[in-house]
């Protein structure tokens, strides 16, 4: 399994209408996609520091959703709220309960 997560950095007064979008825009279309495994929106409202991790059973599923530009399409969504540019990481999943 392998995970993408997306650190960013949002607005405070604008985490939950970015949580929001992303429960209600976002999610219906991943859980399409071929190889989504799950999807997790962690913020902490202090800072506006916020993690997105969306899970993938293999890299080639994760990396199709870029080829294919449909992870950038979802990112546009979020544009508005972000402090500082997005910072995109994959981790291949080791572990997982």
């Amino acid at each position: 399994m392998f995970a993408r997560m997306l650190r960013i950095q949002i607005h405070l007064d604008r985490i939950d209408e970015a949580a929001k979008i992303f429960e209600e825009h976002v999610i219906p279309l991943v859980k399409e996609t071929k190889g989504h495994k799950g999807a997790y929106f962690m913020a902490d409202r202090k800072t506006g520091n916020c993690n997105v991790v969306t899970l993938w059973e293999t890299e080639e599923d994760l990396l199709e959703t870029e080829r294919s530009r449909f992870f950038q399409e979802q990112l546009v969504k979020f544009i508005k709220f972000f402090i500082t540019p997005p910072v995109r990481e994959i981790y291949e999943v080791l572990y997982k309960e």
